[in-house]
């Protein structure tokens, strides 16, 4: 019996995907968890893995869309494989991120040096090569060539369809608008505790566990101590139901080429500082890389999404969808503040909390918010968790 490819639960409020390109060809033979093809959600790309070995039986093509549930292939497991010379980027053994450069720049791979494993293209070696033809070596000057043709109409507007991606962000971003009945709360966090705490520790910490101690570490697990304290943050609805749940699967927003990415961190709460520092760094450089596995795009129960690296002060983050909170952090600056009868300046962050107020109420939200400034200001009692 062939075995069905179907595209699998791709997270949260994801009912469809763009079918970006088969890295196996019609007829070929795979290995089990051998990556089939690159798939495209509003979230991020993800590399689809065959759940059997044997011999691919394409269903659908390279730029279509597909539903949750829908088989796109099947494998025989038992069929004969058809033998067919590779297409040249296939004999390149490219990735899938240096096959999107090289298509959409229209280069021809030959043309660059591969610095990877046996001569194989890497995607820095890509961007390089387009950096030297941006940068082209000086030679001798050329007769001036006419100027280019303007790409806006005689009104100053210009017209580009909108991509298939983008398109489907829009639609998440306004059925979690028309959805939940989102507000947002705010405080800012004192951090000379965190600050004090890393400058004396920092290098043990690095000595000791292999990783350098960040800020997110911090914010993470003061929100996983806060969502345990009020469930209701860290719960959903489902239809007629609240879901509670006694696990923290924690969402990271970072950002990538392609947007802003969430993968999941799960069972947050089992999570130690260095465990914690080791897992942010490595699931971020997995979706900037577009690495990410599609399990950890999905079950978060809970999301941090830190505006501040670039520049924002102050923000009102939308909820992602079934989550019912999700913390937003800024940019530090020092400000003047009164500590007892003094003004001094101190190292301070704003923050964010929107929430849904159909399950979270005012009260709820702004004890969770000021629990999380608590824990952020005595950092201590992180570890002592009181």
């Amino acid at each position: 019996m062939p075995v069905d490819v179907i595209l699998p639960e791709l997270g949260e409020s994801v009912t469809d995907a763009i079918l970006v390109e088969w890295l196996k060809s019609d007829g070929e033979a795979v290995a089990v968890d051998e990556p089939l093809a690159v798939i495209e959600t509003d979230k991020a790309d993800v590399e689809l893995p065959a759940p059997s070995a044997g011999v691919l039986h394409t269903l659908k093509a390279d730029g279509d869309t597909i539903e949750v549930g829908e088989t796109i292939a099947t494998i025989d497991e038992d069929g004969k494989v058809v033998t067919k010379a590779p297409a040249p980027e296939e004999a390149d053994g490219l990735s899938p991120a240096v096959r999107r450069l090289v298509t959409e720049h229209d280069l021809d791979p030959a043309a660059i040096t591969g610095t990877g494993k046996d001569g194989r293209l890497t995607k820095e070696d890509v961007l390089a090569y387009l950096e030297t033809m941006a940068d082209p070596p000086v030679s001798e000057p050329e007769a001036p060539a006419p100027p280019p043709v303007p790409a806006t109409s005689g009104d100053g507007e210009r017209r580009e369809p909108m991509s298939q991606i983008r398109t489907r962000i829009a639609e998440r971003l306004v059925s979690a608008q028309q959805t939940a009945a989102m507000l947002t709360t705010f405080n800012e966090v004192d951090m000379s505790g965190i600050f004090d705490l890393r400058a004396k520790y920092k290098e043990m910490f690095a000595d000791v566990h292999g990783v350098s101690l960040g800020l997110m570490s911090f914010f993470v697990r003061a929100c996983v101590i806060a969502l345990q304290d009020y469930p209701d943050v860290n719960a959903s609805i489902d239809d007629s139901d609240i879901v509670y749940r006694d696990y923290v699967n924690m969402g990271i927003a970072v950002g990538t080429d392609r947007g802003l990415v969430v993968p999941v961190m799960k069972s947050a709460e089992r999570m130690s500082f260095a465990t914690i520092e080791s897992e942010i760094k490595r699931v971020a450089l997995s979706a900037r890389e577009g690495k990410l596995g599609l399990d950890e795009l999905s079950g978060g129960t809970f999301t941090i999404t830190n505006g501040g690296v670039f520049g924002s002060l102050l923000s009102t983050p939308i909820l992602n969808s079934p989550q019912t909170g999700i913390l937003g952090m800024h940019a530090i600056q020092n400000r003047p503040v009164a500590v007892g009868d003094e003004v001094v300046v101190r190292p301070m962050m704003y923050l964010a909390l929107t929430y849904d107020h159909r399950l979270i109420d005012g009260q709820t939200s702004v004890t969770f918010l000021v629990r999380v400034k608590d824990l952020l200001e005595d950092p201590a009692r992180m570890m002592l968790e009181v």
